[in-house]
């Protein structure tokens, strides 16, 4: 497919864009999604964008916050739509339905194009509709995503366009995502007055990296940098004599800077991470105590409880949701 054939390309015709939101999104995803439309015909001063929210058994759907999107029905509402785009969030294994998702590979062909925000790479993916396509989707469900997926090539990339198939990370890649849309239909300058509008950075550029560092605005550079490597480094933590020399201080100065940055040394906050990470697969996935241990640093199920409960005042599986899925 050309690039000139694809909707990220000059045209003065309105795009007609189906969101699919499913239950458990989050408001801010949604808004990510359509409110720089809205702000993109403020400044055209014409409908270049139009749109429609469907749902998947056509009624309101509940988001995360306890907000109920209306819509304007079921998936079939979507027909005569350029794009489908489907946004989703926690718990999207357990609530998308067989019926859905063969919907979706049904009325595939009819779109000019298809995207997936935040968790909405997943149920594309399960509906076969990343196969052979680059894609991403947020970083807590990369390594998982990749493994059920050995069809799709999994990238850390804040959003990814393949051909006629795009996929974002999260809530804040999606309005990165639609600014490079707009800029693309209608010119940098209109995507520049969107962004401009919402005191919002644009930042077209969606090979970057979804976390720019924890702690980015830390007084010493060098305690966010520190906190990054950790978090990338979780299954096998690194000796912090490593960390140290990884940011040219010795551990003597690296624990300093942690006591002044956090009011904890790095092996209490490097423990802390891991926890954090634990509590999230708990409460998110379904994969077995034992495999979260062992991608959280611990050498086996004990250890690893013993330090959850010290750290959270509950067994790891009282923080078991029954709820697994992605997104935020």
């Amino acid at each position: 497919m050309a690039i000139s054939e694809t909707i990220f390309a000059p045209s003065s015709d309105a795009l007609d864009i189906a969101v699919l939101v499913l239950p458990r999104a989050s408001i801010l995803e949604v808004a990510s999604v359509l409110d720089p439309l809205r702000s993109a015909n403020r400044h055209l001063g014409r409908e270049g964008f139009r749109w429609r929210v469907v749902s998947m058994d056509g009624g309101p759907v509940p988001l995360t916050c306890g907000i109920e999107l209306p819509s304007k029905g079921g998936l079939a509402a979507a027909e005569g739509a350029d794009v489908l785009i489907a946004v989703a969030g926690y718990s999207q294994a357990e609530i998308v339905t067989r019926p859905l998702l063969a919907g979706l590979r049904r009325m595939a062909g009819r779109f000019k194009a298809i995207g997936g925000v935040d968790a909405g790479p997943w149920v594309l993916a399960r509906a076969g509709l990343l196969d052979g396509h680059r894609a991403t989707v947020h970083w807590e469900d990369m390594e998982d995503f990749a493994a059920a997926f050995p069809a799709v090539d999994v990238v850390p990339d804040r959003f990814v366009i393949s051909r006629n198939r795009f996929t974002c990370g999260g809530a804040v890649p999606a309005a990165d995502l639609m600014l490079h849309l707009i800029g693309a239909r209608c010119g940098a300058g209109v995507a520049g007055r969107v962004a401009d509008s919402f005191l919002y950075e644009a930042r077209a550029d969606g090979a970057r990296p979804q976390r720019p560092g924890l702690l980015p605005g830390a007084r010493d550079p060098r305690l966010s940098a520190a906190l990054t490597l950790m978090s990338q480094n979780l299954e096998e933590p690194l000796p912090l004599e490593q960390v140290a020399s990884e940011q040219g201080v010795g551990l003597r100065r690296l624990e300093q800077l942690f006591r002044d940055g956090l009011g904890q040394g790095p092996g209490a906050a490097y423990l802390e991470l891991r926890l954090q990470a634990a509590r999230r697969l708990m409460a998110d996935t379904a994969h077995p105590i034992q495999e979260i241990a062992l991608r959280c640093g611990f050498p086996d199920r004990s250890s690893f409880s013993r330090a959850f409960r010290r750290q959270f005042g509950q067994a790891p599986r009282a923080a078991r949701s029954g709820k697994p899925a992605a997104g935020v």
